[in-house]
């Protein structure tokens, strides 16, 4: 079966409980997600690591919850497994649980892992729900699921500002009552998702169209590998500013780690508002030029940022967060009008293998502060999204749906 997702009884109407709810699910595996760099500030005293070494603990996280997410997805398409999501959030308590025990670095790697696989696990199945939800409404089921995953990674600031300055590494205990919350919810879903795969109806249509969709061809293959290296670019942007940009504002402005902790909150939290307000963006003004504009209209602003005034950087913050964000959600649902029948595996291809692209980020960057400085990869990363001139090639939104027609 080559499109599991189009075997499957999709609501005529937008089932908000089931988007909701997916979302908080999102919203409570991506906050235990966050504790891990929430807890660099903390590691790096603790355990006197350098900035390699809490390189390597990004790589591990995001190698395993994002790289692995296209396979899972891959998975998810041929054979529907609607109670994989609690699962996956149990394999993230137990990483939980050894994270607030670990007694040194590879230990703290291998609870990451643990992390890692289970966020690799829930980010396909939930976007599949997300899709079979929406309805009609697919740009703003995918806004209203990827806001609680936005949300969830911009608590990492608040984690480390208010429970683990006080609380150190053992802090991280407490969030295994998050998990234990996100379980409930995810039955609850999982339910759901059960209950639409056995209503479902493969009708000879559909049966035709997923065939067709079997065999991609030149232009959607390259379209594909374009979005993935743009995602790709911006993944790398966010790697360097969630994971070392506080320590640029400690050793370059002369923060304490509480006080740093509230301009990395101002970006991820405008994030959240740009990836909710991109979806209706892209309803009225296209997909594409929505993700030309995000990359393209923050470019300025972040080569900006590295130079300016400590009193500048808030609101610069606030403006190019909003902006990079606006296509978060934009651009999963472009790639999945491009490969329409392989829902679970696009989703985990942009969401997962193109972010988590920030993974190889995340050590690059951290080996070439320990070379040469953190301002120097402050401005590399500032460069980045001038790449976002690559979006004008690709196919514009009413090529995509004429593909779509011929198939």
């Amino acid at each position: 079966m080559q499109a599991a997702v189009k075997t499957t009884s999709i609501p005529a109407q937008t089932v908000y409980r089931i988007l909701f709810a997916i979302s908080l699910g999102h919203f409570l595996n991506d906050s235990m997600q966050a504790v891990v760099p929430a807890l660099f500030p903390i590691l790096e005293k603790s355990m006197n690591l350098n900035y390699t070494q809490i390189g390597w603990i990004a790589f591990a996280l995001n190698m395993t919850s994002s790289v692995m997410q296209p396979m899972f997805g891959y998975y998810a398409d041929k054979k529907p497994s609607p109670f994989l999501l609690p699962v996956g959030m149990f394999l993230s308590m137990l990483g939980m649980i050894g994270l607030a025990f670990s007694p040194n670095f590879y230990f703290i790697l291998l609870s990451v892992l643990f992390i890692g696989f289970g966020s690799a696990i829930f980010h396909p199945e939930g976007a599949r729900v997300a899709y079979m939800a929406a309805g009609a409404k697919r740009g703003l089921a995918q806004s209203i699921y990827q806001v609680g995953g936005n949300t969830g990674n911009a608590m990492a600031p608040l984690y480390t500002a208010f429970i683990f300055v006080s609380l150190g590494q053992f802090g991280a205990i407490w969030f295994t009552a998050l998990a234990g919350g996100a379980i409930v919810v995810l039955l609850y879903v999982s339910t759901w998702y059960k209950q639409q795969l056995a209503f479902g109806r493969q009708s000879k249509k559909t049966k035709s169209a997923a065939k067709a969709t079997g065999t991609l061809n030149r232009s959607i293959k390259l379209a594909i590998v374009l979005l993935v290296f743009i995602t790709f670019a911006r993944s790398w942007y966010s790697a360097g500013i969630s994971n070392y940009y506080q320590f640029y504002l400690i050793d370059h402005y002369g923060l304490t780690i509480k006080n740093a902790q509230f301009y990395i909150f101002i970006f991820m939290i405008a994030g959240v508002l740009g990836t909710f307000f991109g979806g209706p963006l892209a309803d009225r003004f296209g997909k594409r030029n929505i993700i030309f504009v995000s990359m393209l209209g923050s470019a300025p602003l972040t080569v900006l940022l590295p130079h300016v005034p400590l009193g500048w950087v808030i609101p610069l913050f606030f403006v190019i967060g909003f902006i990079m964000s606006t296509s978060f959600s934009v651009t999963v649902v472009y790639a999945q009008e491009l490969m329409p029948g392989k829902v679970g595996m696009v989703s985990g291809l942009i969401v997962g293998f193109a972010f988590g692209m920030g993974a190889i980020g995340a050590v690059a960057l951290g080996k070439l502060a320990d070379l040469y400085s953190l301002r120097f990869i402050m401005i590399l990363c500032s460069m980045l999204p001038i790449l976002g001139v690559l979006t004008w090639l690709l196919p514009s939104d009413q090529k995509v749906r004429e593909w779509n027609e011929n198939t």
